[in-house]
Order: structure tokens, then sequence, then C-alpha cells
């Protein structure tokens, strides 16, 4: 118990729930009903069938098997009936045999005047019911003594020998081989497999799991063990069908292979409650208004006879515990491993959700709350960059035509009107895309020494102008307002035009 304490703590509570009665174990409270089962903890199925009416006679059809589920003392009955019977019968035909001919009289005379060679009877020293008997168990038992035999002038009587070997060899073979196969039954071997009286609920590897333990009281393995679960719970379909006993699969590891056992020391099974469970939406509060039974089937081969055995068990509501986990009882001892058998029922209080899984899937894919708004300079600043970037290409298509020859200028000259007029409703919108504070005046001021529709160049610098008070009402942070130190461009400054700054190809071409 200090190696416990050491290993779970101090404050654990080892909790025996062995309800055997006496040892300090807990029991039920009296006041409480008894909980009807479907399946006993011993694994016995509490079903009865009844009303049957006609269809009682396939039991009969089915006689061996129907010998070999009979309980032991009908079995015993059955077989000494049946040889009495048997015996008696057969003796009788002897004896019948014996009257008809005449035997008994004269051999009763000989028995006691002395034996006269000179007649012969169907069976000798034959002369009552009695001695017929030991005649026809002499025969049957094969011992043979001598004194009464079977003679050869009677051929009802070597009919009748031959009748009662082979009646007497098919009710060896189905007594005695159904006392065999009630002798060498494998359920016995069930009484050795261990289930622990009680299930935990508890949280293994970060999942909620329903688990139990099984056990094997025998050095003898069980070959190809497998486990399997069924719920058992009354429920109603979306039609308005009620089903009373319907079974649902519990899966314990089919895809990992964790149902296969290798039952050498005491394993504990483990179901995980996820989405696809029956259990998925089972709190500790739900728990106590749950009515269901869960049922535990255990098959394997006996390594000893090779026969296929079958233990069952079940748990019911009340005997599932919420936030506890079962006390180790493998421990290592001078080189071997040592199973302690009185901790196999116990179990120990952990901390453990109350709530549900689905409950906790629900709370997970909750929203998480909004981050907290950044302040006004930071989205100033971003609301800039975002919109020098946008501008990128709206500046570059209008100052596009200020680096065309005046031929294609010429040509284009009709649409920069519209040009113009895009770029001041661009300004203008509600979203304030202004542009990059370095190249925008330059871009500005190309667009606006570009001549109107009547040659001059101030309509479009006028129109510029307005643009960029328009730009310095909505943003007075950008570059372009007259507050700015360096609001006016060096090329708007110095009153140049912008063919002066083209290459000299392309001058010559705009003489």
């Amino acid at each position: 118990m200090a190696a416990l304490r050491r290993k779970f703590g101090e404050d654990y509570q080892v909790v025996n729930t062995n309800r055997a009665g006496g040892g300090g174990g807990f029991s039920v409270p009296a006041a409480k009903k008894k909980r009807q089962r479907f399946v006993e903890k011993n694994g016995r199925c509490n079903v009865q069938h009844g009303n049957l009416g006609g269809e009682t006679s396939r039991y009969l059809s089915d006689l061996f098997t129907t010998l070999v589920d009979l309980k032991w003392r009908w079995n015993l009955l059955i077989f000494i009936l049946t040889y009495t019977v048997a015996w008696l019968v057969m003796a009788s035909m002897w004896w019948v045999i014996a009257f008809i001919r005449g035997d008994l009289q004269e051999q009763q005379q000989q028995h006691h005047a002395g034996r006269d060679a000179s007649y012969t009877p169907c069976v000798a020293n034959v002369y009552n019911f009695p001695s017929a008997f030991l005649f026809f168990i002499e025969t049957e038992a094969t011992i043979g003594y001598g004194y009464r035999y079977i003679t050869e002038k009677c051929p009802e009587g070597i009919i009748l020998f031959l009748f009662q070997s082979l009646l007497g060899s098919i009710v060896d073979a189905f007594l005695i081989g159904c006392m065999f196969i009630k002798m060498s039954q494998p359920k016995k071997r069930a009484e050795t497999l261990m289930f622990s009286q009680d299930a935990v609920v508890s949280q293994r590897d970060g999942r909620l799991c329903l688990m139990f333990r099984v056990g094997n009281l025998r050095n003898s393995h069980m070959v190809s063990a497998q486990i399997r679960c069924k719920l058992i719970k009354s429920r109603q379909t979306p039609e308005g069908e009620f089903l009373p006993l319907d079974q649902r699969e519990l899966d314990v590891g089919f895809g990992t292979g964790a149902d296969q056992l290798f039952l050498v020391s005491p394993l504990t099974i483990c179901h995980e409650i996820n989405p696809k469970s029956p259990f998925f939406d089972l709190s500790q509060r739900s728990l106590t208004n749950e009515q269901f039974e869960i049922v535990v089937i255990l098959e394997g081969i006996v390594e000893t006879t090779g026969m296929t055995c079958q233990a069952r068990t079940s748990y019911t509501e009340d005997e599932v515990l919420w936030g506890h986990r079962f006390l180790p009882v493998m421990s290592l001892e001078e080189g071997f491993f040592r199973v302690d058998y009185s901790q196999f029922h116990s179990t120990f209080e952990v901390p453990t959700p109350p709530y549900s899984v689905k409950e906790h899937e629900e709370k997970n894919s909750l929203p998480s709350p909004a981050s907290t708004p950044a302040p006004a300079e930071s989205r100033g600043a971003r609301r800039d960059r975002l919109f020098s970037v946008d501008c990128i290409s709206a500046a570059a298509a209008a100052t596009a035509g200020a680096r065309l020859p005046s031929k294609l200028q010429r040509i284009s000259s009709s649409g920069k009107e519209d040009l113009q007029r895009k770029v001041l409703m661009l300004s203008s919108q509600r979203s304030e895309k202004a542009c990059s504070t370095g190249d925008l005046p330059l871009k500005l001021q190309r667009l606006g020494s570009s001549p109107g529709p009547d040659g001059s160049p101030e309509a479009g610098s006028e129109a510029v102008s307005q643009s960029v008070g328009d730009l310095c009402q909505r943003s007075p942070m950008s570059t372009l307002c007259p507050t700015q130190p360096h609001a006016r461009s060096p090329l708007l400054s110095a009153g140049g035009r912008p063919q002066d700054n083209l290459p000299a190809k392309l001058r010559k071409m705009n003489r």
C-alpha cells in the first residue's frame, strides 16, 4: 500500500467494490429494488421461453442436444432409467422364449432331480425370471461365466441375441456419449475466468473511456481469445417503433486488434467514448437517470481440450463508477511477475471531468472572442499602405499618355478628360484609396501638365489641384497637403515641360 501511495499520491482513496458481503466492501442499500438483468453476473441469460404450443416437438427432433442441455439430476435419472428399462425388457423377452418352449418346467426338474442329457433347452440353466435376467446381463456385459449359455437348437434365441447386441451398442453410444459431452462441456472453464464487479469511466491518453477488467485464474491459456461488448438499451425509432431490448455494439478495439487478447495476466478492456459511441452524450449527471446494461462476451479455445469456451457477464448503470480507475495488481518479485487477485475488483478515484464528450466538443467548437481593435495610428498607416499599392496601377495608366510621342498624344487627347474625371472620382471615394506619397506628386504633375482640349495646360492643372485639395481634406496625413514641408514636387516648382525629360529621339518626333 505504501508503494501505491508513492505512485498515485497521498490523497487517493481505494474503493473495494466486492459486493459479496463482509470484508469492508460497501454494499448496495437494502431499500433499493433489485435491478432486473438481461444477463446475470455469472453469465446465465435471464430469458424464459413460453407459449411454444406445438413447437415443443422440435426438442425431440434434436434429442441429443436436449439431453445435454438438461441439468445433471435429470441426466442421471434418464441414464439410470434407460438402462434399467432396457435390461428388464430384454430379460423379459428371454423369459418369454423359455416359457413358450417349456424350458422353465424341464429345467426346474433338472435343477432339483439332476441333469437329463437327452433334453436340450434354448438357454441352459434358465428356469425363472431372475436366471433369465442374469443371462441377459452376462451377455450384455460380455462377462460369460459359462454356466448359462445359448444352444444351437433355438433359432429365435439366436435372432434375439443379435437384436440385443445391436440395441445395446446404440444405447451405450447414445447415453455414454451424452454423459461424456455433459462432463467435458467447456462452459465449466468459464468458472476460472474473472470479470471485475464494476466498470469505470475515466480519462486515458486524454480521452474519456469506459473500462472493465478481465482475468484468467488458470495457468493454461485461452487460445485466440476475443472479447466483445453489447449495449442493451430500450429506444424508440423516429418512426415511432419501440425497441425494448435494442442491441448495439461497443467498439473495444476492432480496428486496432485490441479485442484479440493475450490473457496471461489481468487486462483492462477499454472502450473509447467518441462521436460513434452510444455513450457520446453520457455525463456524470445523466448516468444516474440512464437505464442500460452492458453485456461482455469473452470467447476462446481451451488450450487443454481444444474446445471453444464462452464466458459472459454484464454491467448495469449502477455498476458503472464515474471518475474511478482500477488498482494495479501486477508486481515483480524475485524474477517473476506476481498477480494479487485480492485487489482485482478494487478501484480508486481520479480527477475526471463530469460532463460528456459531446458537451466538451461543443464547448471547444465555440468561436473565440474577437481580438482587441488596433490603435488609430496603426490603422491609418495600414490603410495608407494598402491605398498606395492599389493606386499604382491607376497612376501608371494616367502617366503613360505623357510619355507618348506628340502624334500619339493628339490621338489620345480626346480621352484625357475622362481619365482626369476617373482620377477625381478615385480620390473622392469613401474608401479613400490614397496613393503613395513618394511618387504621386510626380504623376499628378504629369497629368496636370498635359494640354487640355483647347490646347492650354491650365485646365488639367486646376483639376489636379482640386483633386489634391479634396485629398488633403480627407487624408490630412498625405504628403500632398501644403502644410507638409515636402508637399511641392521639384518638377512642379521648376515649371518645366514633361517633354523636356524625354530622350532625344522622342523629342525629335514631338517637333
